[in-house]
Parts: C-alpha cells; structure tokens; sequence
C-alpha cells in the first residue's frame, strides 16, 4: 500500500477557473492513481463537503475562489484532514494581491508601485502617478482573469469597470516591462526550496488566460537566462516571499523585471495549475523530477495547520 490511505483529489468548483481545475485535477489524480495510491475525484460543485469523510488526505487541485482562498482549507481543518499546500491564512492572503502587497511591502520586498481604484477614483490622476503602460486586475482572481493591460490616457476607467465585474476591490499596477518570470517552491520549513526560475514569453500582449491555457505559442524559458547570481539573489527573495505569508507545501511566486535588471515581486499562488502547460511541472521536469513524483512530493507534504 502506498501509506497515504484513501485520498481525495479535489478539483472542479465553482471559481471562474473551473475548467482549469478539471484539467489539473484529472491529471494529478491520474498520477496518483497510476503509483498504486487510492486517490478519488471529488468536485465540491457536485458534492457536499461532509461527503468527505473517511478519506484520510486531500490533494486541492481547485484553483481560484472556494479553493485556494482559505475556505476549503478551513473546512478540511474543521474535519481533520491533512490537505496539500499553504494553510488558512496563507491562502486567504495569497490570494488577496492587495494585502500580499502590504505584507511585502511592510518586509522591506520589491513590488511595483499601485493604487487601489474604485468607481470614484480620479482615473486620470492615477494613469499620471503610474505612467503608462499599467495593468488592472481584480485583487481576488488568478489566471489573468479580468485583468487589463491600460496603454492610452483615458482608458483607466474601462478597464476598472472590467475588473471590478470580478470583485469590488481593483487595483492599478505600474506596468513592469522587462520581462514575466516565475518560481515554483516545494518543500517545508527548512527544507523549502526553489526551483529553477522560467522564464514566460507570450506571443500575446501580456500572459493573459488565452496565452496560459489555450494557446501554443507561449515561450518558457529554463534555464531562463538570468545571470546565475541574480537568479540565486531571486530564487532566495522568493522563498522569503512565500514565507512572509506563511506558505507551506508548495507554490509559485510570480516576478517582473525591469530593463534596468531589476525584480519585483508580484504574486504568490498556493494551488498552481498542474495542466500541460503549467509552470511548476516544468521547473521540477529541469530539477530532475518528473510529473508522477512532483505529485507524489506534494501530497508527502499534506498536513493541518
């Protein structure tokens, strides 16, 4: 037997990132299957919560609101069953890219400069205080859902009325221009690591939903061409990231550079896609390890807070 007991793998959902969720989830739960390990699908959309009783581990393969957002996580805690990834609070504030930024911003971390917007804001104000070019996006959504990149004066206000579909809380970001980056992580406490930086190149005007999930002429990158010492000085930046919000298990976090050579942190996902396009089995495919044991390894990982 395998040692992990019955597992859930829970994916589908009801997020905007649903069909997402369908495709990482089948695809772990395939893998775990395919170790000898009991692993069942379970969607919360079609299944009631208390219906996960008696399994003995849960692998969250949902992405976006009632997944990687501290609900379910609570609602596995409340049942005592170890799950994959960060805990409650870690997901909660992972989550909201707002208080992601005060968190960084109060640790001293680089992020680019940002205002938050709402349907009063001065619009014109903000596009002069950022320069233009500079992206909206809702503070609670993944996968470039809703976000907008603002390249002319007086286009703010639009792109904050898409955003704001999504959520009440928007936020205007100064556009970063010199490059998409991300680091996967893997591992607890002491024994957390990064993994080798990708570097992403859409053929888009940014990494939007079309250029992550549906399209076949993104560019990624591994090695991605940093210096060694500056790919180090990040990899190292982003474990403290990801610790600052009190990440555990796994993740990604998500930088920009500048043409001057210089990074800013952007955000941190605690549930990453697990899809043929995902980042985090690429990085771990470069540092030896394939997609059957990246599995594995995080539900190794799974606890309770």
């Amino acid at each position: 037997m395998s040692g992990f007991g019955k597992v859930a793998v829970l994916f589908g959902g009801t997020s905007a990132e649903r069909e997402v969720s369908l495709n990482s989830g089948s695809r772990v739960l395939a893998a775990l299957q395919g170790q000898g390990i009991d692993a069942h699908p379970f969607d919360p959309a079609e299944q009631p919560l208390d219906a996960l009783k008696g399994y003995d581990r849960a692998f969250i393969a949902l992405h976006g609101r009632h997944g990687e957002d501290g609900t379910i996580q609570g609602a596995l805690e409340v049942m005592h069953i170890p799950y994959t990834g960060s805990g409650v609070l870690a997901s909660a504030l992972a989550m909201d890219k707002f208080r992601t930024k005060l968190m960084w911003q109060a640790a001293g971390l680089p992020i680019p400069e940002y205002a938050l917007l709402t349907a009063d804001s001065d619009f014109a104000d903000v596009e002069d205080e950022l320069g233009l070019p500079l992206f909206v996006k809702p503070a609670h959504e993944g996968s470039s859902i809703g976000i907008s990149k603002v390249k002319e004066h007086g286009a703010l206000q639009l792109a904050y009325a898409e955003a704001a579909k999504y959520d009440p809380l928007v936020i205007a970001e100064r556009g970063v221009m010199g490059g998409e980056y991300t680091v996967g992580i893997i591992g607890r406490g002491d024994d957390m690591v990064a993994l080798p930086i990708i570097k992403i190149e859409p053929a888009t005007e940014f990494y939007d939903y079309e250029a992550k999930y549906n399209r076949d002429d993104t560019r990624y990158l591994c090695p991605c061409g940093l210096p060694e010492a500056k790919e180090m000085e990040i990899r190292q930046g982003a474990l403290e990231a990801f610790r600052i919000l009190g990440g555990r298990g796994w993740g990604r976090v998500d930088f920009l550079m500048d043409e001057e050579g210089n990074h800013y942190f952007l955000e941190v996902n605690t549930a990453p896609g697990m899809t043929d396009h995902s980042l985090v089995p690429m990085a771990a495919r470069v540092a030896g390890m394939d997609y059957p044991t990246l599995v594995r390894r995080v539900l190794e990982l799974a606890a309770n807070d």
